[in-house]
């Protein structure tokens, strides 16, 4: 399988789509995911052009990795989860559903079940205002 630039991420990286903005560097974007598992699931993607783990620049990974572990504290911080997902999907067999390599950064709460992955889309306002308190975090 190769990479395909027209997929969505690739085109929200190019500006092409809309995103509920978290963080943004040379290395990455964060966002809001648009069809939560809880309140608060956030997106970190590798700017670099890769289809997922599989086919990915290891730099590109290494670069990714602090982010990850900034953004899971800052996730934690504005949302007060009891603890945090880290999920990640490699083809249409184990679940992935976008073919860029992306990280799901899932809070999850004590008591309260994830709701299924894509399931249902969230609220624009919601979004942007987890997003605005995420950032406020970093």
């Amino acid at each position: 399988m190769t990479y395909d630039p027209s997929n969505i991420f690739a085109k929200i990286l190019r500006g092409e789509i809309p995103a509920h903005k978290v963080f943004e560097d040379d290395t990455a974007l964060v966002m809001m995911d648009l069809f939560p598992q809880s309140r608060g699931h956030t997106l970190v993607i590798p700017k670099s052009a890769s289809r997922n783990l599989l086919d990915a620049d290891p730099a590109a990974l290494s670069a990714v990795m602090p982010l990850l572990q900034r953004v899971a504290r800052a996730l934690k911080a504005a949302t007060g989860a009891d603890g945090m997902r880290l999920a990640q999907f490699n083809e249409a067999p184990a679940g992935q559903t976008v073919f860029h390599l992306h990280f799901h950064l899932i809070p999850v709460y004590e008591g309260k079940a994830l709701a299924p992955h894509a399931g249902g889309k969230a609220d624009d306002a919601e979004l942007a205002e987890l997003a605005k308190a995420i950032a406020a975090h970093l």
